[in-house]
């Protein structure tokens, strides 16, 4: 009889920690911590920072972006579309574009849109040391800055490849690291229609669209993205302004939230 209580107690003490170790698990998985700027997501006892994929908006904002490597021939059409609807956009420019390119560095600041870099040369920058990547961004920056007179402050990674080394350098420039929640996949051979279709049907509050100045059909998709989710209701309005710069936390999804009062 003893035996048996003392096999029945063992059994529940074991269930208390387990429960326990569970729920410290789960705090764990979900807990974002703030490190100079950073943010963390624990897993496993590790600690990975995230990028901005999206943003836990109450309004309807919205962001649509222009990642500039590879051309040029397009971006007038898209420019025209943008300033049709009243639309300022987000545009991550290489800097060996921006440097073939420094007219429409110039046109589309004018146009009011935003302008971050997207590295120098457009390499997998996890394989880069910290010193090289931290080349990669001053020098970038510096190149749009000298054209646009303004401080770059969003940074896009080629590829969307990171690491914890990359996004503590950007940062430690005072660069936010920005990704995506809505990929246009315009690269690939697909129609305006199929774009158009595939960004409207994925966009929430806080998205962050991907798209890319020489696209194929980008130019013809745009208008019918711009028009679609203005009348559903959308404000798209740049990065910059999507984001928050204090008092926030990036969830486990890579949404950037505000921290509530």
């Amino acid at each position: 009889m003893k035996k048996h209580s003392h096999t029945a107690v063992s059994f529940r003490l074991k269930s208390i920690i387990f429960f326990v170790a569970a729920l410290v698990l789960c705090a764990a998985l979900s807990l974002c911590a703030y490190t100079s700027g950073a943010y963390a997501v624990f897993y496993g006892g590790t600690s990975r920072k995230l990028p901005v994929y999206s943003v836990g908006r109450e309004d309807k904002a919205i962001s649509i972006t222009f990642d500039c490597a590879w051309g040029a021939d397009h971006t007038d059409d898209i420019l025209s579309a943008l300033k049709d609807y009243g639309v300022r956009a987000t545009f991550f420019m290489v800097q060996f574009w921006a440097e073939k390119y420094p007219e429409y560095v110039e046109k589309i600041a004018e146009y009011g849109n935003e302008i971050g870099t997207h590295s120098k040369t457009h390499p997998h920058m996890p394989k880069l040391s910290a010193e090289e990547i931290t080349a990669e961004l001053k020098s970038s920056s510096a190149a749009i800055t000298d054209v646009t007179g303004k401080q770059v402050e969003l940074f896009r990674p080629p590829f969307g490849d990171y690491d914890n080394k990359l996004i503590t350098a950007a940062e430690e420039l005072g660069l936010y690291t920005i990704q995506w929640d809505v990929d246009s996949l315009d690269w690939k051979d697909l129609s305006a229609s199929d774009i158009a279709v595939r960004v409207t049907g994925r966009v929430k509050s806080g998205s962050i669209i991907l798209m890319h100045n020489n696209g194929m059909h980008t130019a013809e998709a745009v208008p019918i993205i711009l028009q679609t989710l203005i009348e559903r209701g959308y404000t798209f309005v740049p990065v910059g302004e999507l984001i928050y710069r204090e008092n926030y936390y990036i969830d486990v999804s890579g949404r950037q939230m505000p921290y509530s009062n």
